[in-house]
């Protein structure tokens, strides 16, 4: 038998029966906690992750409907030196220095300005803030404005990463648009050396400080001072990350028997078509790119048809699989096994509220896009803490955990066209998550039904251009293999 979740092994027949109450409470809980603001001031040299770590940061926060924003200094100081080479961030360099102080100036003053708004919660200061002096000067700024602070600093000696990161930053960085890819590597490890020359970790004579200091992705973790419960928050999603290349794997289970009927929920097994897919996902996986001898965890939901998608996986790779009772459908309540049709004849009301307002709208009995959120959250820690991960699971899960990666907004998330016998590639990047999707080629039918549509599933290819502003928005290149395969 497949594994299950130690969350869900430890909850058992009771996550079953009162999920729904337990997430909503839940959601209810973290609305009211999140009170205050606070600010994440990285520190760290080059090549230590820390946009990286800024980015899944912001994500995290917005996924869960807190207010969040970057303020990159190398932005601020892009507007007037857009292209500098290492010698630019010599602090023998009074010039380059002047230009730095200035964007650090900017950035903190635009930062503060946007605090200045209850409602915005959460500011990222990214920067390398290298040098006790400089931590002075924001600590200080940040005291006269009376807001909570946390120093996180980014350390490794780990060679093998800091050149992964060098190589990922030469192809993603602004700093090196249009440059020769060796060139701007030479470069790069050129700057590292620059700010190895005055770079100070923060020590004990920085004891007043919040801060979290994480060395070698989580190998050792230093906290210091943490007082209130976002920051609590924060430290342990940080606690929780790595910085380690590596890529998920996303797929909805191959065509099932209510797919085919249009229905809603239930346990039903995969059609024929679906058990075609299953047997042709291992070839899908192979065609992505997947890397020789990588270790992958396959994770699914408990109900059948995602687990008769992953067997085929599983016994060709012989790779362990979990099965997440986090990862089920969407509960639709005293709607599961009817019919979106059925559903607007029976309830009309109910019909129209989930189109006004799909990710809040919950069903009767059931749960909501919003409380779907708040009980991946655990899947979200893992996924942060795991390597390469392949996910077999279900509509409104994808879309949920896409819009994780991809930064969606959360009024159109409920509303992305995800097809049946597709397989999602996301690489997360220093500046951003690179999406590839492999298409099948066996045809299903499409369950997706756009906003303010008849009670009924529509063809593929009638949706908007919701995926295309999906990978802008992630900052993805948008890579795409197709085959022609029928309605998908």
């Amino acid at each position: 038998m497949a594994n299950q979740s130690p969350l869900d092994v430890y909850l058992g027949n009771d996550w079953t029966r009162h999920k729904a109450d337990f997430w909503r409470a839940m959601a209810d809980h973290v609305s009211q906690a999140d009170a205050g603001q606070v600010v994440l001031v990285m520190v760290g040299l080059p090549a230590r992750g820390k946009s990286l770590i800024s980015g899944k940061v912001k994500r995290y926060l917005q996924w869960t409907s807190v207010k969040a924003e970057i303020f990159n200094v190398g932005k601020y100081r892009r507007e007037g030196t857009p292209h500098p080479d290492a010698k630019f961030f010599d602090a023998g360099n009074p010039e380059g220095e002047k230009a730095r102080r200035a964007a650090a100036e900017a950035a903190v003053a635009d930062m503060l300005k946007w605090l200045k708004d209850p409602a915005n919660k959460v500011a990222i200061l990214d920067a390398t803030n290298s040098t006790k002096s400089r931590r002075k000067w924001i600590y200080e700024k940040l005291e006269e404005a009376r807001m909570a602070h946390c120093f996180v600093e980014s350390k490794c000696d780990d060679e093998e990463l800091i050149m992964a990161n060098i190589l990922d930053v030469k192809t993603t960085s602004p700093d090196y648009v249009g440059q020769n890819p060796e060139e701007a590597a030479r470069d790069f490890r050129d700057r590292i050396k620059m700010y190895e020359k005055v770079y100070q970790t923060i020590d004990e004579s920085e004891k007043h400080l919040t801060y979290v200091k994480v060395t070698n992705i989580g190998h050792q973790v230093v906290i210091n001072r943490i007082q209130d419960y976002l920051q609590s928050r924060l430290v342990y999603f940080l606690t929780n990350l790595h910085i380690k290349p590596r890529s998920i794997w996303l797929s909805r289970h191959g065509e099932s028997e209510y797919n085919l009927e249009g229905k809603i929920g239930g346990d039903a097994n995969l059609s024929s078509r679906g058990f075609q897919y299953a047997k042709m996902l291992p070839e899908l996986l192979r065609r992505s790119g997947l890397p020789k001898d990588a270790p992958l965890t396959v994770w699914t939901s408990t109900l059948k048809r995602t687990n008769q998608t992953a067997e085929g996986i599983v016994e060709e790779f012989g790779w362990e699989k979990l099965q997440w009772k986090a990862l089920d459908e969407l509960d639709s309540g005293t709607c599961d096994g009817m019919t979106y049709a059925e559903i607007a004849d029976q309830y009309p009301e109910d019909f129209k509220a989930r189109d006004d307002d799909k990710y809040n709208y919950r069903y009767r009995g059931g749960e909501s896009y919003r409380d779907v959120v708040i009980r991946l959250e655990p899947i979200i820690m893992e996924l942060e803490r795991s390597e390469n991960v392949l996910i077999i699971t279900h509509q409104a899960i994808v879309r949920c955990i896409f819009a994780y990666f991809m930064q969606v907004d959360q009024a159109k998330s409920p509303w992305m066209e995800v097809p049946l016998h597709t397989l999602m590639k996301l690489t997360p990047r220093a500046y951003g998550v690179e999406v590839e999707k492999f298409k099948a080629n066996i045809s299903a039918v499409s369950t997706w039904r756009p906003k303010g549509s008849t009670a009924k599933h529509h063809e593929a290819g009638e949706a908007d251009t919701v995926v295309g502003e999906v990978v802008a928005n992630g900052h993805g290149n948008g890579k795409e293999e197709e085959q022609k395969n029928g309605t998908n």
